[in-house]
């Protein structure tokens, strides 16, 4: 008898592979789906771990899985736990598609869930406030637990203790992963960890499907990102004014975040250019994908009204605002997802599971950066729907996101024999996810008081791809920008590599043109302190010259460009940025 007729028919629907089916569904599976459902049939265990690059198919697998299950009458009971609320209506609606009744509304205060229905949706909170609850029930029953995200679950959190004393009953768990490293040394509950030649200890998946092997098999989008320089400008409690360009290498870390904070205030110039720009590529992409959308993940409320704003002023269109807080939040990006407005702006908590195939392009405008919270926030822009469609993903070009773009396809796996502290930019997954949930009000002003954001402005800096880098940098709306920004919006991995190569050959042509006689030849050496020294100098000046001109400072710094001559500032040399320093002298005593 099939899961059908047991539990009412689902619509037929078309096949995932190679064209994306709905979200969580397919009655054919892709050639990995088949490959690990025949595995975990071939070996029935217990407990299997199945880690699947965001975008491949997870749900599709799991609920295969299930409804398999419950044919053989090894389950008749389903339990999903998810990270968040709207994570457990996904499950809920997927589910019912392949004819399988989740109730995702089941609250412990409930006691059991509503009549008619297999099981329940329940989030790590959930379970957590409740253990002894779940664990009775998943006695009672033959129970299947689908621990979505397991990576959220660790022995020394509350959510990893939860789950285990839940579930520990449980006649089959199916733990699901896009991302298997964690933020601290916890094991995981109900995952295999096996020692490495180093001796540390890693976690052991039943099943991988990497980046790396879904965009060979066309079923993710290649992602192109988009680095963003600048120079930046701010003062520090002590009062000291600072300047530093964004993502140079020879500044320390502090100064390093704080140009970065300064480079995401909503009322300096960087993240406006950068958010027209974003745009500017959301409208080549368009032109092939009709209903391509963007996102623009940011740090806070404050900040995502603001970027809202502007990019209703860059576009003539309000943007769709997700605020953890809003009770429709879920609503809101579901209608988002169905429709095929431009804009979609969102605190983090949309960086994990909410599903919107849609997107294409991204603005990573948030100053969070473990390697967990990026793969996850890129992962909102690969799904696949059809072959060619490519994602775009700007962000600020500072060295530990330079280093996570380029490792994207790099495989990880849960260690616990590393050392316990913070030192490569992880943060503890429990501190992770409430601020996946909430505004970090406290956290936030504390960081804010610590400087004064005084002036932003951005240069384009280079392209990233599949491990290489493209482009010679240049100004907001140069050649050399639009060069990349206009790649077409469907494209293969191959084609997306050919023709970044190209633009990099031909922008490195026009580079090896004649040197005009204004515009002095670059020197072999250059003094990394002296350059940090004279764009501070010019930043302050700039300053300065705008205040009593009125002039912006992204103007004055053209103006400078044109009389002097010169790439951006992030590019020029020494003799270069003196040159521009003497004509602002000459401007303040009013020589032309």
């Amino acid at each position: 008898m099939s899961n059908n007729a047991l539990f009412g028919a689902g619509p037929a629907l078309p096949p995932a592979y190679p064209e994306r089916a709905a979200w969580g569904t397919a009655p054919k599976l892709r050639q990995w789906q088949e490959e690990a459902l025949a595995k975990y049939f071939a070996n029935s265990p217990q407990d299997f771990l199945a880690v699947a690059t965001p975008g491949a198919g997870k749900t599709t697998f799991a609920l295969r899985v299930a409804t398999e299950l419950v044919e053989r009458r090894i389950v008749n009971r389903i339990v999903v736990v998810a990270p968040t609320d709207h994570l457990k209506r996904q499950w809920s609606d997927a589910a019912a598609k392949v004819g399988l009744s989740i109730d995702p509304n089941f609250r412990n205060a409930d006691g059991r869930h509503g009549e008619g229905f297999i099981g329940v949706a329940v989030t790590y909170a959930q379970v957590a406030s409740k253990p002894m609850l779940h664990r009775a029930k998943t006695e009672a029953a033959k129970t299947l637990v689908i621990l979505d995200e397991i990576h959220h679950g660790g022995d020394a959190l509350s959510w990893g203790d939860g789950i285990r004393e839940a579930f520990e009953p449980a006649t089959r768990r199916l733990a699901l992963t896009g991302t298997p490293f964690r933020s601290d040394t916890a094991a995981i509950p109900f995952v295999e960890y096996a020692e490495d030649a180093d001796g540390i200890r890693r976690s052991r998946s039943d099943y991988t499907y990497g980046y790396g092997d879904a965009l060979r098999d066309h079923v993710v989008r290649p992602v192109i990102f988009m680095a963003y320089s600048g120079q930046m400008r701010w003062r520090t409690s002590a009062g000291e004014e600072m300047a530093a360009s964004l993502g140079e290498a020879a500044v320390t870390k502090d100064i390093t975040a704080q140009a970065w904070r300064t480079a995401l205030n909503p009322n300096g110039e960087w993240i406006p250019a950068v958010l027209a720009a974003a745009d500017r590529r959301l409208t080549e992409v368009r032109r092939a994908v009709p209903d391509a959308g963007g996102l623009v993940i940011a740090t806070d409320h404050d900040d995502a009204r603001a970027y809202a704003g502007q990019l209703k002023k860059i576009t003539g269109e309000s943007p769709t605002v997700i605020l953890s807080d809003d009770a429709k939040a879920s609503g809101k990006i579901e209608d988002f997802s169905a429709g095929e407005t431009r804009w979609m702006v969102a605190v983090r908590m949309v960086s994990e599971g909410v599903d919107v195939p849609r997107l294409a392009v991204g603005v990573y405008a948030t100053s969070t950066a473990t390697p967990l919270f990026f793969a996850q926030a890129v992962g909102r822009y690969v799904r696949a729907r059809r072959r060619g469609e490519t994602a775009s993903v700007f962000l600020p070009s500072v060295p530990n996101l330079m280093a996570l773009a380029n490792q994207l396809e790099v495989e990880r796996d849960h260690a616990l024999d590393r050392p316990d502290n913070n030192e490569d930019g992880f943060a503890p997954e429990e501190a992770l996810m409430e601020a996946a949930n909430r505004e970090e009000k406290a956290s936030g002003e504390l960081t804010k008081q610590k400087f004064e954001a005084l002036e932003s402005q951005a240069s384009f800096d280079r392209v990233l791809f599949d491990g290489g880098e493209f482009g010679t940098g240049g100004e907001m709306g140069s050649e050399e920008e639009l060069d990349f920004l206009g790649i077409p919006g469907l494209l293969d991995a191959d084609q997306v590599g050919v023709l970044l190569r190209q633009r990099q050959q031909e922008q490195q042509s026009r580079r090896r043109r004649p040197v005009a006689a204004h515009e002095p030849a670059v020197p072999e050496v250059m003094d990394h302190r002296q350059l940090t020294e004279l764009r501070g100098q010019l930043a302050k000046n700039v300053s300065a010259w705008s205040a009593r001109s009125g002039m912006p400072h992204g103007v004055v710094h053209s103006e400078l460009r044109k009389a002097c001559g010169g790439p951006a500032v992030a590019q020029a040399n020494e003799e270069q940025l003196q040159r521009r320093l003497k004509k602002l002298q000459d401007w303040f005593i009013g020589r032309t």
